[in-house]
């Protein structure tokens, strides 16, 4: 049988980086698209020790401690960096992109956002700069995903895998702020469909992959992470995205049928 695009697994680890392999059956998209239990789309978790380039690393014991983490407190937000701003919710219309190809076209240069004047504060009182108020919904694919120090999960999205030019984007499913925040609700909200999506088998410390990737369409605000404009990009090497601009936070994700 011919190779297709859509049978290129690059964006998947090297096979010796995995712990663990988890293997389960889509019920959400089924259920979407009425198709019956033994029609279900199988998925694997290629769950490994894969980490982005600026963290410490890790044993396999402490990446599978790390994605069965204790409940208390696991939800909540624990980072500094531009908290503010991170915890918030844009205030522009909604854009719609069925391509990702088209939002990334579609944002200002790195080196423009690094330079900006005023200059982008990393505090934890760093509000959201007037191009940081985009709020965003794209049809994009799930391809890998990490649980931050923080509690918010990275999440990689990708273009459609049978595109000849693979794109990849961060976006991030927000640990949450105080229960009286007027933004919780929402993220709180995509933090259950997130888990949902991903059948509970939320990653930990290390990335975990999605094969074959899980259509998705995605909602929420546009973020610059300044923190890392002189580092590393957040990301694994076989699915790098190509810019800091994420979207962060999520306000909604759900499963697509293709």
């Amino acid at each position: 049988m011919e190779k297709t695009v859509a049978d290129d697994k690059s964006y998947l680890p090297d096979p010796k980086l995995v712990i663990q392999s988890i293997t389960f059956h889509d019920a959400a998209v089924a259920a979407a698209a009425a198709k019956p239990a033994g029609a279900q789309p199988t998925f694997r978790i290629l769950r490994t020790n894969v980490l982005d380039p600026y963290e410490k690393k890790q044993t396999h014991a402490n990446i599978a401690a790390s994605a069965a983490a204790p409940a208390t407190g696991i939800d909540d937000f624990a980072g500094k960096d531009r908290k503010k701003a991170k915890l918030s919710i844009g205030t522009g219309a909604l854009e719609k992109f069925d391509d990702l190809s088209g939002l990334l076209d579609s944002l200002v240069t790195d080196a423009e956002m690094a330079a900006h004047k005023p200059k982008i504060s990393t505090l934890p009182t760093s509000d959201r700069v007037d191009e940081e108020e985009r709020n965003v919904s794209v049809t994009a694919w799930l391809y890998a995903a990490s649980r931050e120090a923080d509690n918010d999960f990275h999440i990689i999205l990708g273009r459609d895998p049978g595109e000849q030019q693979r794109r990849y984007m961060n976006a991030e499913v927000s640990g949450l702020p105080t229960a009286n925040s007027a933004s919780r609700p929402k993220l709180e909200a995509a933090r259950t469909s997130f888990e949902a999506i991903v059948q509970q088998q939320t990653p930990g410390l290390g990335y975990d992959f999605y094969d074959p990737p899980v259509p998705v369409t995605v909602q929420g605000s546009l973020f610059f992470d300044m923190t890392h404009s002189k580092g590393s990009k957040p990301g694994p090497v076989s699915a790098k995205p190509g810019t800091i601009w994420e979207i962060h936070p999520i306000t909604g994700i759900k499963p697509r049928t293709i």
